[in-house]
């Protein structure tokens, strides 16, 4: 205290202001100029402070170096003791402190961030504790000595869905395990479970049992009033660096592209330029606002790296997939049953529709008499029921159908029209859920 009480008196001595009409003084130097320079030339600050140099209290030249004495002949001896023993405890606490002698006089000025940055870094502080970090983990057995061992076959991006331990990420992420591993965003990890996963629509749910003050839900969202052009953010592990932030906008809506594990499509998917690369799978898509609007599922591209083109499945089509995987672990959706021929083939056949190659007699296609496709005595191919259209809205490929089951229900009565030999009939089928589903 006593140290710091004489170095603000230090600090409160300036010299004199020169009159108007006499010769300009050089500058005075700053007290950390003078600190700063006697530590790092080991010299006494004496030397570089001419009101605490004694020789030069009555030395007549001192003006003519710019200074004023603060301290003129005819003061007591008093004074000159005062002042030499403030310089020795201000050498004193500046040699004590434990710091690097010349970065005791370095500070640091305030970065500067303009208001859109602000946005996004407390964007990023704000979220990243609900993004996670998925190991998927396979049993492999070692050809020398025969031990069974877990090792990664890949890894992904999730996020924690609510307080109960749930997290959600893409379905494909976790596909093959034998294992999973969830990192949470202070390095801790939980062994996961599987609650239930939809592969039509790439989404999976997981588990952990993680304290709960652990835990921080990321705020759900609405995808249904989206706008191209407006900013979005992506938070993930791209490559095993974990929360990695990349920014864009959103540069299309009501994109569609197939499950990776079933081929089904996926529509209203969002397209944006944010970089989306392996490793950002499963992970969020944010707004400005800090709210869910979408799951990071796929990228275009040739190289396998971000091309600027990636597709995100929006938090509308989640929210309900989500639902169901954690009250019911599995998702119920109707199916006609049947197995139906490539989009090329039935464009080879010069008609527009789906062509039935199998429709099971104990599904809801084979039930309703639907015709598959098959061959006579004589080895002769003779072609199925061509679908033309579902409750009239027209089917020109699997596409279509699929988009069209997807409005309907499980237990729905539905009328396909199909084209059969030459001519068109309308068969009622009445839709059921899978066979393991049911």
């Amino acid at each position: 205290m006593a140290a710091s009480s004489l170095i603000s008196s230090l600090l409160r001595f300036s010299p004199s202001t020169p009159s108007s009409n006499t010769k300009r003084e050089k500058p005075t130097p700053t007290l950390r100029y003078i600190l700063s320079k006697s530590i790092l030339e080991k010299t006494p600050i004496s030397n570089s402070v001419p009101f605490l140099n004694f020789n030069n209290f009555n030395n007549n030249n001192s003006k003519s170096k710019g200074y004023s004495n603060p301290f003129p002949s005819n003061k007591s001896p008093l004074d000159s003791i005062l002042v030499f023993c403030a310089s020795v405890a201000l050498s004193f606490s500046l040699f004590a402190a434990d710091v690097d002698a010349a970065a005791a006089f370095v500070v640091t000025p305030p970065r500067k961030l303009q208001t859109d940055e602000l946005t996004t870094v407390r964007l990023f502080q704000e979220n990243t504790p609900s993004v996670v970090y998925i190991t998927n983990l396979a049993v492999r057995q070692d050809v020398f000595t025969l031990d069974v061992l877990e090792v990664p076959q890949g890894s992904g991006s999730g996020f924690v869905w609510d307080k109960d331990g749930h997290v959600v990420t893409n379905y494909h992420v976790i596909r093959g395990a034998s294992d999973l591993r969830v990192t949470l965003a202070d390095q801790s990890t939980y062994d996961a479970k599987v609650v239930g996963f939809d592969q039509d629509k790439d989404v999976a749910v997981l588990r952990v049992d993680a304290p709960k003050d652990k835990l921080r839900p990321i705020p759900i969202g609405i995808s249904a009033d989206l706008l191209v052009g407006q900013k979005v953010y992506a938070i993930g592990n791209p490559f095993g660096l974990d929360h990695t932030l990349t920014t864009g906008v959103i540069s299309g809506l009501r994109r569609e592209i197939s499950s990776a594990a079933t081929g089904r499509p996926i529509q209203d998917v969002i397209q944006t330029d944010a970089a989306i690369n392996p490793g950002n799978s499963g992970g969020p898509l944010l707004d400005s606002s800090g709210s869910l609007i979408g799951i990071n599922t796929a990228i275009y591209s040739p190289s396998g790296a971000s091309s600027g083109v990636g597709f995100s499945i929006p938090v509308d089509t989640v929210s309900g997939i989500v639902d169901q995987l954690v009250k019911f672990g599995k998702v119920t959706r109707p199916i006609l049953g049947i197995k139906f021929a490539p989009d090329q083939s039935v464009e080879q056949l010069g008609v527009s529709g789906v062509l039935v190659l199998d429709a099971p007699a104990n599904g809801p296609a084979g039930k309703a008499g639907l015709q598959p496709t098959k061959r006579d005595a004589y080895g002769r191919l003779i072609l199925g029921d061509i679908i033309t259209s579902v409750n009239g809205k027209k089917v020109n490929n699997g596409s279509d159908l699929y988009r069209i089951l997807d409005q309907c229900n499980v237990g729905d009565k539905v009328t396909v029209e199909v084209l059969r030999g030459d001519h068109k009939e309308k068969i009622p089928v009445i839709l059921e859920p899978k066979a393991d589903e049911s």
